[in-house]
């Protein structure tokens, strides 16, 4: 059991993914567990990321629309772009974010299941 999403192979376990989303989040200078949602009080609207969608999602269900998963995919793959090729983080987001180029081709959202 964990997280999948529609086209792509990326697959975590959700604590996997929230320890996911706190590194990207402290690539842009952000501690997810201040922001609201996360068990702090601080709104993502402070920060003008395009990783932004990703880091404020439910992690189990809903999507992303094909318009963002572009700008999303874009800014994901920059910020993974100097992690270890074998860490299993940067394999999965690098298979994120050809799924959301794949769902923004195909003008469907990304969904998290």
């Amino acid at each position: 059991m964990g997280l999948d999403f529609t086209h792509c192979a990326a697959h975590w376990t959700y604590s996997g993914f929230g320890n996911f989303r706190r590194k990207l989040a402290a690539c842009i200078g952000m501690n997810l567990d201040d922001m609201q949602g996360f068990g702090g009080d601080i709104p993502f609207e402070n920060y003008d990321d395009d990783i932004i969608p990703l880091l404020d999602h439910s992690d189990c269900e809903d999507d992303i629309p094909p318009d963002v998963c572009k700008t999303v995919a874009t800014r994901l793959k920059e910020l993974v772009r100097n992690w270890p090729d074998d860490y299993r983080d940067k394999i999965n987001a690098l298979y994120l974010a050809e799924g959301m180029e794949l769902a923004h081709q195909q003008n469907e959202p990304l969904e998290f299941r």
